[in-house]
């Protein structure tokens, strides 16, 4: 097509858009390297924060570049050696309902080279536990540095006693495929489709509409009914973006 609306929410350009990302990608990764798929996210308290500047886009590149820092961090500490990860870095604004949520989706490899010795170190076992507060530290120390003002300060302080485990994480164990461009589609997804897939709008009267989401804590399928205006807003908040970090 000559010209094309490059929206997400047109099927064919969606579906052209999808197809470069996987292409640029595919040629990023590492034939015989394992990757695993992460997800960072960041508590109720802050993303007010983040909406707030989300036009410049200044947290959110530091958000991307911090979650990259945290799990070299990581994988430093379980090889016991000084290392550089390689990773995707994609940060996704919305969450399954649709409401304003930044968090992280973060394809890293499985161990990094040690830049003094040029050796690649494989991760063998991956310290899923130390994750939480890792994130918590790297998290608040950058919004901190962001922010210097006493009311961030506050609220960070009252965010370390509120969160005494840490920040939520998730490791997705044995689904993320082995070859290159199984793994750039299983990406796409996060970066290409619109927040909510048609499939899930129930009913629209041409004032409300009505579509389900499935809950994360529950596990169970809620159904939310919002009128035009605010379910415009939540589809077109979407901003996703990525970054690629290679050894």
């Amino acid at each position: 097509m000559c010209f094309t609306c490059k929206s997400c929410f047109c099927l064919s350009c969606s579906k052209g858009y999808t197809d470069d990302f996987v292409a640029e990608v595919s040629g990023v990764l590492q034939a015989g390297v394992r990757y695993r798929h992460m997800i960072l996210t960041v508590p109720e308290q802050l993303r007010m924060t983040f909406y707030r500047d989300r036009h410049e886009g200044k947290l959110l590149s530091a958000l991307m570049r911090c979650g990259y820092g945290c799990l070299e961090d990581v994988v430093s500490v379980a090889v016991r050696q000084q290392v550089k990860i390689g990773g995707i870095v994609v940060v996704q604004t919305h969450g399954r309902s649709g409401h304003y949520n930044p968090h992280l989706h973060i394809i890293m490899t499985s161990g990094g080279v040690n830049e003094e010795t040029g050796s690649w170190v494989e991760l063998g076992y991956f310290p899923y536990e130390i994750i939480h507060k890792k994130w918590q530290y790297h998290l608040f120390k950058m919004l901190k540095e962001m922010d210097r003002s006493g009311e961030m300060k506050t609220l960070i302080d009252a965010l370390w006693k509120k969160y005494p485990k840490g920040l939520v994480a998730h490791v997705t164990k044995g689904k993320v495929p082995d070859q290159c461009r199984g793994l750039a589609k299983y990406l796409a997804k996060y970066v290409a489709s619109p927040p909510i897939a048609i499939r899930r709008i129930i009913r629209y009267t041409g004032q409300e509409v009505t579509y389900w989401y499935k809950d994360h804590r529950t596990k169970d399928k809620e159904v939310v009914t919002v009128n035009v205006m605010t379910f415009i807003g939540r589809m077109v908040q979407r901003n996703c973006s990525g970054d690629y970090l290679n050894p």
